[in-house]
C-alpha cells in the first residue's frame, strides 16, 4: 500500500529508452511500484515509455547539441570562461521550468532521480534538478548508480563547483540509495552522505517462459549451425567492460566456428574502442557479431525483432570479464536464463556477490587453463551445468530478488513525514 500522501511518483533521468543499465533498473523499481499502487511517470531528453505518462524534456539528453557542447567544455580542462558558466545558467533554468511542468501535469508527490545526480553527463540537468529539490521540498529518492569519481574521464575537470553542489546534492527532503556496498562507503566517506544499499534485482519469483515455448531463432541469423556454440557478450562496446578477455576465451576453446555475439552497441563512449576489438577479433581468428540493432528491452515497444530475453535464450556461454561494473546487471540477467556465467572478479563482485555462494567460472584479468577447462566442462556436461545454474538461481532468488527491493523502497517512501 502507498504512503498515505505519496501516490504519483516521478522518474527523472537523461534517457529512458533501450537496454542500458539504468533504463532497465527504473523498469523493475517502477513494476514493484506499480504492483504497491503508486502511479510512476517518466521525464527524459529520450523515452520509450508511453506519452500519457511521461513528459519529453529533449535539453534533458546527454546527447542533445548545446548538452554536448557545453560538457566538452567542462571536462579535460581546468578552467572555464564566464560565457560558458551564463550559458549553464540558461540551460539549467530551462530543464528546471521542465522539471517544474512535469510536477504540474503529473501531480507529483516523490521523484526519483536516476543516476542524473550522480554521473555528471547534463551538467545543467543534475543543477536543476537540485534547484528543483531546495525550492519545493519535494520528497526525493536519488538512485546513485555509478559516481563521477569512479570515472578517469571526469577527472580533470572545470565544473567541480557543479559537481560539489548536485552530484550529488544533499537536502532535507532527500533519501540517497546506491547499488553496491563499496559506492555506499565512498559517498559517506567523501561527502558524508548516508545511504541506503539497494543492489540490482530481477524478479526471480516470476521466471522466464519454459524454453520449449520460446525456441532459439537467432542462432541462424548470426550465422551459427545447430551444433556451434553461441557465446554471448551482453554488454556495451566500451573499454571497462574488456571483450578482449573474450574474445581471447572463445578463441582457447577451440570451436569449430569461433563467434562471439555482442548485444549492445558502444553507446556514449565513442568507436574506437568498437575498432580495436573489431582488429582484436579479426587477428584471433574469432567472429564478432554484433546484433545491437535487433535487440530492444521489449520488442514490442521499441519495434526490435528480439528482446534480451530472445539473446539469452540462444546462448550456451555468458561472457562477462568487465574490469568494472556499479553492480551487475548482465550477471543478474544470466542467471534469471539459467545460464553458465565467465565472470572477472571486478570489485563489487568480489565485495557483493562473490560471498553469496554463485557457482561461476572466474578470471583474474585472464581465463587460465583451468577455467577454459572448465567452460568445456559446462558446455559439455548436461548434468554440472543445470546444477550449476539451478543453484545460482535460488541464491539470486533469495538476495536479489523483487521482493528485496520491495521491501527496501517501501520502507524509504515511509520514512517520508506526512
Amino acid at each position: 500500500m502507498p504512503h498515505e500522501s505519496i501516490k504519483n511518483v516521478g522518474f527523472v533521468s537523461t534517457r529512458f529508452a533501450g537496454t542500458d543499465g539504468v533504463s532497465l533498473e527504473t523498469a523493475k523499481w517502477a513494476e514493484v511500484l506499480d504492483r504497491n499502487r503508486f502511479d510512476c511517470f517518466y521525464f527524459a531528453g529520450e523515452l520509450d515509455r508511453k506519452k500519457s505518462y511521461s513528459l519529453l524534456s529533449e535539453l534533458a539528453h546527454f546527447e542533445h547539441p548545446e548538452i554536448v557542447a557545453v560538457q566538452q567544455q567542462l571536462f579535460g580542462v581546468t578552467r572555464r570562461n564566464p560565457d560558458l558558466s551564463a550559458t549553464i545558467q540558461k540551460l539549467k533554468d530551462k530543464l528546471k521550468e521542465d522539471l517544474y511542468k512535469f510536477k504540474r501535469k503529473f501531480h507529483l508527490d516523490l521523484i526519483i532521480p536516476e543516476n542524473a545526480l550522480t554521473i555528471p553527463m547534463n551538467i545543467p540537468l543534475g543543477l536543476a534538478i537540485t534547484e528543483f529539490i531546495a525550492e519545493t521540498g519535494m520528497p526525493t529518492i536519488a538512485h546513485h548508480h555509478d559516481f563521477y569519481w569512479e570515472r578517469d574521464r571526469f577527472l580533470i575537470n572545470a565544473a567541480q563547483d557543479y559537481l560539489d553542489k548536485s552530484f550529488p546534492c544533499d537536502l532535507p527532503s532527500m533519501r540517497h540509495v546506491v547499488i553496491n556496498s563499496l559506492a555506499s562507503k565512498q559517498l559517506s566517506r567523501r561527502i558524508g552522505i548516508s545511504n541506503t544499499i539497494i543492489p540490482n534485482v530481477y524478479d526471480f519469483a516470476n521466471g522466464p517462459l519454459p524454453e520449449d515455448e520460446q525456441p532459439c531463432k537467432l542462432r541462424a541469423i548470426v550465422g551459427l549451425q545447430p551444433k556451434d556454440v553461441f557465446i554471448l557478450q551482453p554488454t556495451r562496446v566500451v573499454p571497462r567492460k574488456w571483450i578482449e578477455r573474450s574474445i581471447e576465451i572463445v578463441r582457447n576453446l577451440q570451436l569449430d566456428n569461433p563467434a562471439l555475439i555482442i548485444s549492445h552497441s558502444s553507446g556514449d563512449e565513442g568507436n574506437d574502442y568498437f575498432e580495436r576489438i573489431t582488429e582484436y577479433a579479426q587477428n584471433m581468428g574469432v567472429n564478432l557479431v554484433l546484433i545491437d540493432h535487433m535487440i530492444g528491452a521489449d520488442n514490442t515497444v521499441n519495434h526490435k525483432s528480439y528482446s534480451i530475453a530472445d539473446v539469452y535464450r540462444c546462448a550456451d556461454l555468458v561472457t562477462y570479464p568487465s574490469g568494472y561494473e556499479g553492480f551487475g546487471n548482465a550477471f543478474l540477467e544470466t542467471i534469471y536464463y539459467r545460464r553458465p556465467i565467465v565472470v572477472n572478479r571486478y570489485s563489487i563482485f568480489i565485495a557483493d556477490i562473490e560471498p553469496r555462494g554463485f557457482d561461476v567460472i572466474s578470471i583474474e584479468g585472464f581465463a587460465t587453463r583451468k577455467a577454459i577447462q572448465k567452460i568445456q566442462r559446462v558446455l559439455s556436461d548436461t548434468e554440472y551445468r543445470l546444477k550449476m545454474v539451478n543453484q545460482n538461481y535460488e541464491l539470486a532468488e533469495k538476495y536479489f530478488s523483487f521482493e528485496v527491493l520491495e521491501q527496501k523502497l517501501t520502507h524509504l517512501i515511509d520514512t517520508f513525514e506526512h
